[in-house]
Order: C-alpha cells, then sequence, then structure tokens
C-alpha cells in the first residue's frame, strides 16, 4: 500500500522554509484518508461513493511562541510558513518539546476490501433480518476505510503509518400499528466483517421486542448491552485526564494508588489490539500498553508531552489532535475494559426482576458522573427472562457510584469504536416509567 499523501516533498519544504525564515524548530503533521463506503436504503443498494481527503498541519516556535497553520490538498509552502509565523506573535511563549527520533516506516495493518465484497456483506445482513422479519425496512452502511499518517519535525523525527478499517452499520425499523421500533447495531473489523454475527444482534433485539411489557419505577438492577456500556467508559475515560488532573476538574485528581472502582474493573490501552493501530501520537510520542485502573486500583493518567512535563512524570503517548487545526490535547485510544466469566444469559439470569438497555437517547454522564438518559431500546426482565421491551422510560443515577459496588462484567466485549467494552450489570439505578 503507498503513501496517499499530499505531495511528500511539502513536509520536508515546510520544515527548511521554517528555519529559514527564523523559527527555532518545526514540526508537520500530515494525514491522508480514502473511504469507500456502500449505501443501502429501504431494503436496496441505493449509493456507492469513493471519497479522499488529505491535509497538512504546520507547527513552529519563534521566540518561543507557538503559531498553528492547517492547509488542505497540494499547496505552496510559502504561505502556510508566512501564516503560521504571523499566527505565532499573538501567542504566549511555551516551552519547546518537541520528540527527537530516527526515520521509521511502520508496517502498514489492514487489508483493502473490494466493493463488490462490501456490496455482497451488505446484502447478506438484510436477506438474513428479512428472511425472519420480512416487513421490517432495513439500512446498510458498509464501509472500508484507509488513514495514512505521518510526522516529522526539525530533531530528526519521520515517522508514517497506514492502518485500513472495515466497518459495518444496519438498521431495521419494524412498523406495527402505532408502534415504531428502530433496532441498529454495527461492528467495526480487520480483514473481514462478521455479517451473521451483525445481523443476529439484530434479530435477537426485534424478538426480544415482540412484545411490549410494563416496568414500575423504583430503583432497579440496571444491565448495559456492550452497545449501551461505553456511556459508562466515557465518564471514567474522562476522569483520567492528566489535563482534568492539572485543571483539578477531575474527582479523581488525588486518587492514585487508592481504590476508585470495584476490583471487577480492569481499564488499559493497547496500540495494537482491536481494528485500530496507533504505533504513535500526534506528537510522534510511541504509544504502549498502558494500565489505568488494575483491579479497581487507579494507577495511571494519561498526558502528552506539556501535561505530563507539568505533571511530573512525561507523555504516556496519548498526545492527539481533535483535528489537524487543534493544538494536541491527551485523549485515549484503543480502550479496552478486561471481560468478565458469565455470559449476557447468565447475567440476566441473576435478575429477579430489572431492566436491560440497549440503545439510549440523548447524552451520556459528564465529568460529575451525574446521567439521566431516555431509553431508546430496552427491555424488562422478570426471573431472568425477558418479558419485552419498555417504553416511555428513564434511567438516571451516577456513574462513579454505580461502577463502585456490586458490579458483574458479561464475557462479551466487543469494540465499541475505539472502546473494547463487556455487558454491566450495576445495581440500584433510578427507573422512572411514563
Amino acid at each position: 500500500m503507498e503513501l496517499g499523501l499530499p505531495d511528500e516533498s511539502l513536509a520536508e519544504k515546510l520544515l527548511d522554509l521554517a528555519l529559514f525564515h527564523g523559527a527555532e524548530a518545526a514540526e508537520v503533521l500530515q494525514s491522508e484518508s480514502q473511504s469507500r463506503p456502500v449505501f443501502f436504503e429501504a431494503n436496496r443498494l441505493k449509493q456507492l461513493e469513493s471519497s479522499s481527503a488529505s491535509g497538512t498541519a504546520l507547527r513552529l516556535w519563534v521566540n518561543g511562541r507557538p503559531g498553528l497553520v492547517v492547509a488542505y490538498g497540494n499547496v505552496e509552502p510559502e504561505p502556510i510558513v508566512e501564516k503560521a509565523i504571523a499566527l505565532s506573535a499573538l501567542n504566549d511563549p511555551e516551552p519547546i518539546d518537541m520528540t527527537a527520533g530516527i526515520t521509521q516506516r511502520y508496517p502498514d495493518v489492514g487489508q483493502m476490501v473490494a466493493v463488490e465484497q462490501l456490496i455482497e456483506w451488505g446484502q447478506q445482513v438484510i436477506d438474513r433480518i428479512r428472511y425472519t422479519y420480512p416487513e421490517v425496512l432495513c439500512e446498510v452502511e458498509m464501509e472500508c476505510d484507509t488513514e495514512t499518517t505521518r510526522i516529522l519535525n526539525t530533531r530528526g523525527l519521520d515517522c508514517s503509518y497506514s492502518d485500513t478499517t472495515l466497518s459495518g452499520y444496519a438498521s431495521a425499523e419494524w412498523i406495527r400499528g402505532d408502534d415504531f421500533l428502530s433496532v441498529s447495531d454495527g461492528q467495526t473489523r480487520r480483514d473481514a466483517l462478521d455479517v451473521t454475527s451483525l445481523a443476529d444482534q439484530i434479530l435477537q433485539r426485534l424478538a426480544w421486542a415482540e412484545h411490549s411489557a410494563a416496568v414500575a419505577s423504583g430503583r432497579l438492577p440496571v444491565l448495559f448491552t456492550a452497545k449501551a456500556a461505553d456511556m459508562l467508559w466515557g465518564t471514567l475515560q474522562s476522569a483520567l485526564s492528566g489535563k482534568r488532573v492539572l485543571e483539578r476538574s477531575s474527582p479523581w485528581s488525588d486518587g492514585l494508588g487508592q481504590q476508585m472502582t470495584s476490583s471487577a474493573i480492569t481499564l488499559f490501552q493497547d496500540p495494537e489490539s482491536g481494528p485500530f493501530s496507533c504505533p504513535f501520537d500526534d506528537e510522534g510520542t510511541p504509544t504502549q500498553r498502558l494500565v489505568f485502573i488494575d483491579q479497581g486500583m487507579l494507577t495511571l493518567f494519561y498526558c502528552d508531552r506539556a501535561v505530563g512535563r507539568q505533571l511530573g512524570g512525561g507523555s504516556t503517548g496519548n498526545g492527539f489532535r481533535p483535528g489537524l487545526g487543534s493544538y494536541p490535547t491527551p485523549s485515549l485510544y484503543n480502550t479496552l475494559v478486561q471481560p468478565g466469566q458469565q455470559s449476557l444469559a447468565e447475567l440476566m439470569a441473576t435478575l429477579d426482576h430489572g431492566i436491560l438497555v440497549d440503545q439510549i437517547l440523548g447524552g451520556g454522564a459528564g465529568i460529575s458522573g451525574d446521567f439521566s438518559v431516555n431509553i431508546d431500546l430496552g427491555y424488562y426482565i422478570r426471573q431472568g427472562e425477558i418479558l419485552g421491551r419498555v417504553k416511555d422510560t428513564m434511567v438516571a443515577g451516577n456513574v462513579y457510584a454505580a461502577l463502585k459496588d456490586n458490579l458483574m462484567l458479561g464475557n462479551d466485549a466487543d469494540w465499541n469504536g475505539s472502546c473494547y467494552t463487556p455487558s454491566v450489570l450495576v445495581d440500584g439505578l433510578s427507573v422512572t416509567s411514563g
């Protein structure tokens, strides 16, 4: 697979010009993506697309003042350097902290898949769902996406890698009189998608929703599927940010070495796991396997170079840019939660009565941990069995309290975006039914 970056000599030209015009140091980050999605709507193939985007970001320092400019496509280097220097005059001085290194081209990861294969996979999902439920309307998107990244600087660093991932998304709309149900699920994989598993997930949810069930308001155990559990981990990910520790906005700022969650929880990151690879961050710092919560004990915060310097521990290889035109900030990737021992069915069997949450509406909890969300798709569990779908129901609580005690994790972990999570059974959340 060849690098698809814009004019590959552009980066070197930008560095040379930056130094020529008086910059003490400079860094270039280049990114290129190629995507080939196929779309099915109302059970039929609707659209094929092919898109690509490329960009180059120059960050330099003049008299210690940083200037950042981003440009897209093939551009002339001189205006970019001039603009970055002009912007640097508007910023306060900061320590110049760049990764030193050598030239390294990391191995490509993942395989490209032909459009014909994407179409076949999409049709297989629809056919499998409609074989059992011919009345539903399916929407499917299958995509092959390749990302290429290169970073180089005036301290000798020049690293690049290319990463190819496959993703599939499917939804089924079921209309019965005035009852409307939408069930959806997605999958991200390397090399090949498991379309049978994707379709079966939706079929299971449709089967559970064939009947409706009433649930009384009160405090109930709540079982979040792997798809819905990401809401819980998002709060912990924020609390683990070294930037929030510096700002004193994390409730865990003074918690290193302390038991902060149930001992059932081990949360870590691994740059070589799952559907995304990441050998270095957007500052060129090598990434590494890190454990942040070890059997409930807080062991580490994640940092970029600036935050790590201020906290005294250095970068953990977590300096990422929200966009090319942004400065690096501490961010997580490939977050994994160690699964438990029991299947989803076995977790359900432990409940005399409770709620299974599969899809939610609205945002999740913030850094405070408090949440109150509408259940878009959920089911009432009685004596270990699902009685039917619940409607007009909300669930509320606090993430930190919910993950502290009486917690059980399933063995059904799967990737939800870049988070690998199992199902999660928590005790005593507030359930309100209209």
